[in-house]
């Protein structure tokens, strides 16, 4: 497979979260959760480099925590954005390597197991864009501003939105440049490259790869992390 480079956005806040601190910085089986993550991808023989997006004054602790876990492909800390996109904006303009693939993956998603990302590397070759996804457990409605049913899409066709992501980097980059140019807003970058007119391929993810965003979240990764074996990215 194509090596590539990771950008993880960290910018985030705690407030869903009830604390005052940043969640990336929370203590997860004893390691800060933004250390799982980036371990990850250390881990990973197809990752070149990984830049990790913080808030600026959240920088000095990035960086430090980088040192003391020994994260070497960590090759830059970015300054964050206003959102998300500018963050990831921001990461992708510190990208040092020439690697031709991009991954995005959020800070907050420490879960993620090293064979599931090389399986979705894999099956994303020769994409310009893939996500990972899964089935949504419940049904999903559609309504209006007054609260009534529009539409009740089929469960089947519906897939609620992971990341890790890839894409092209050059494609990527057009497509974050044409965003900011004309003032278009995506929910995440799939969402961005969709707009730009490319195809994004839709992958298999795992209902244990959460995104940490309530304190609820945080009880579940533990109770994720007691039932695998050894250290979840080692």
């Amino acid at each position: 497979m194509d090596e590539v480079g990771v950008i993880i956005p960290a910018a985030g806040s705690g407030t869903r979260m009830g604390t005052s601190l940043n969640k990336q910085f929370l203590m997860l089986k004893g390691v800060p959760v933004l250390v799982h993550t980036a371990r990850i991808f250390q881990s990973s023989e197809f990752v070149r480099e990984i830049v990790i997006v913080g808030a600026r004054e959240e920088i000095p602790m990035i960086r430090e925590l980088v040192a003391r876990y020994k994260l070497s492909k960590v090759q830059d800390i970015a300054p964050g954005g206003a959102t998300r996109q500018e963050s990831v904006t921001s990461g992708l303009n510190a990208l040092h390597s020439d690697a031709k693939r991009v991954v995005v993956h959020d800070g907050a998603r420490p879960l993620l197991p090293l064979a599931l990302l090389h399986r979705f590397l894999g099956a994303a070759e020769g994409t310009v864009a893939a996500l990972m996804a899964v089935e949504p457990k419940d049904t999903i409605t559609r309504i209006d501003a007054n609260g009534w049913v529009v539409e009740t899409p089929a469960r089947e066709e519906l897939r609620a939105v992971q990341t890790p992501q890839v894409f092209d980097r050059l494609i990527l980059r057009e497509a974050h440049r044409r965003a900011a140019v004309e003032g278009f807003a995506g929910t995440d970058d799939a969402t961005l490259v969709e707009w730009l007119g490319y195809p994004v391929k839709v992958l298999e993810g795992s209902p244990e790869n959460i995104k940490l965003t309530t304190p609820e979240d945080l009880l579940l990764a533990e109770q994720i992390l007691a039932g695998r074996d050894g250290d979840i990215n080692f």
